[in-house]
């Protein structure tokens, strides 16, 4: 086990975050914490603050390109790399535009200069460093607007990172999705309170929520977490969707639906059920096929007005032995064990929370899924017919008409806007 433990911590909330910080720099007066600030890095320079028990250290970098790459490639994990062993704690202190799962990746795969006695050998800096987790800094006030809002993150004047189209909805659900630890840090009504406690319950399940004042050493230095904690690991497409076994009640009006369906999706169908996983619902996640697409797993995920589609790899209907060699056992096992005869693991599983729905409201979300499945008439037409379709996705666009983009790009869109 390595020596140095290494935390990140997360948050819209600049104010939020800070207190979080305040508090696990009294639970240990010795972590080093490192924070890039990305305010100018459309402009090719980069913020790196680090602090410790006797200095606090603003150094202003240039970057080769203007891109978050580039920020982890040549600073933050370089960084990171030199503190590793030296040190007993890092925290990570993330720019508010960032999403930490991104982050953990570049973590875990990303080559940095070995050091030592052979420079030149990459490593990783999960093998340099103990990764205990995310804490997230939540203001119950606000942050239940923020994660089902569609404001671009441009305007809310976070950092102008290239080519950045998401929502401030989108930052917000993924920095709470991804936490090990969820820190209430504003104040708010205790119908706020509540209500945002029930969205988090659901989305965020293996992560326990606390208020600040009320954490003990041990819980946001990450020592106590729960057995199915994230601790950095990205969740595998084919894994659970309800992962942590979430609340399947309903609570302070916050609901859940699980859809699960063996046929395929009209694509224009679906393209027109698409506002009823936006309007109303705080996330949807999840596999989906289409019939234009028998091969492909799509990956469906929105959060607040914005919503993405893309491709996350090939079923194993379909294709040879070695295909199963090369997946996970807990893919392959899920697979067989559900095993269509005739669309082998292809399948609908889509989950939707929602916020401010009632529960006919949810169970129309289910009808129109169901109604945007292709009918038994389809079906028995066969599958060579099924590429004929209609297939809006396959060249995404939204108003106004622009350039398409190639259906192996992620699609985008956002609530009120129609391709």
């Amino acid at each position: 086990m390595p020596d140095t433990e290494l935390l990140v911590v997360t948050g819209l909330c600049t104010e939020g975050v800070e207190r979080v910080l305040a508090r696990l720099r009294t639970a240990d007066p010795g972590v080093v914490v490192v924070h890039h600030d990305l305010r100018d890095i459309a402009r090719g320079r980069l913020h790196r603050r680090i602090r410790d028990r006797d200095t606090d250290t603003w150094t202003e970098l240039e970057l080769a390109h203007g891109c978050l790459s580039c920020t982890l490639r040549e600073d933050l994990l370089p960084t990171l790399r030199g503190l590793a062993g030296r040190v007993r704690r890092v925290v990570l202190h993330l720019d508010p535009a960032l999403e930490p799962e991104q982050v953990c990746w570049a973590l875990a795969h990303v080559l940095v200069d070995g050091g030592g006695a052979d420079p030149g050998h990459g490593v990783v800096l999960t093998d340099l460093v103990d990764l205990r987790g995310v804490i997230t800094a939540v203001d119950a006030a606000r942050w239940l607007d923020d994660a089902t809002g569609d404001e671009p993150v441009t305007e809310r004047g976070l950092a102008d990172l290239p080519d950045d189209e998401r929502t401030v909805a989108q930052v917000a659900v993924a920095q709470a999705e991804f936490a090990d630890l969820i820190v209430h840090t504003g104040s708010a009504s205790a119908w706020e309170h509540a209500r945002v406690d029930a969205v988090l319950e659901r989305l965020a399940p293996t992560a326990p929520r606390s208020r600040l004042a009320e954490l003990d050493d041990d819980a946001v230095l990450l020592r106590r977490t729960h057995a199915q904690a994230r601790r950095g690991r990205p969740d595998d497409v084919h894994g659970p969707l309800l992962r942590g076994a979430p609340p399947l009640t309903t609570d302070c009006g916050v609901r859940l639906l699980a859809f699960s369906a063996r046929r395929p999706f009209h694509p224009d169908r679906l393209h027109e059920a698409i506002d009823l996983l936006l309007d109303g619902v705080v996330r949807t996640r999840g596999r989906i096929w289409l019939a234009t697409r028998p091969g492909d797993v799509l990956w469906l995920e929105s959060a607040g007005g914005g919503l993405r589609i893309g491709q996350a790899g090939e079923w194993l209907a379909g294709q040879d032995p070695a295909a199963w060699d090369e997946v996970s056992d807990e893919r392959r096992a899920l697979a067989a064990l559900g095993w269509h005869p005739r669309f082998g693991d292809r399948a609908q599983d889509v989950v939707v929370l929602a916020h401010a729905l009632d529960a006919d409201g949810l169970d129309a979300v289910e009808a129109g899924l169901r109604s945007a499945l292709l009918t038994d008439a389809e079906l028995a037409a066969g599958e060579e017919t099924w590429p004929a379709l209609p297939d809006p996705f396959g060249f995404w666009h939204t108003d106004p008409c622009g350039d398409p983009e190639p259906a192996g790009r992620e699609a985008e869109r956002s609530r009120g806007e129609e391709s």
